[in-house]
């Protein structure tokens, strides 16, 4: 549990996005936002695809980074079989 919370704290921190900057971009709550960022919760399929969009149009080098540190191990695990 907690890859896309994992990501999503990285990018935040990196990039020097609030929870409540991306919150107020995706129009959740904030309390969803600290769920996924400190991996009480897993985002939903769509909310990732929401955080993306959203990081997006606040920074799209975040965007990009998100789905790479999201995604990065599938590449890897395909490449191993």
């Amino acid at each position: 549990m907690g890859k896309a919370g994992k990501a999503l704290k990285q990018v935040l921190e990196i990039y020097g996005i609030s929870q409540n900057k991306l919150a107020v971009t995706m129009g959740t709550g904030r309390s969803n936002v600290h769920r996924w960022v400190n991996q009480i919760m897993d985002p939903v399929a769509d909310a990732v695809l929401e955080i993306r969009d959203a990081l997006k149009k606040i920074n799209p080098a975040a965007a990009e980074e998100f789905i790479r540190l999201y995604l990065g191990d599938a590449d890897e695990d395909e490449n191993h079989q």
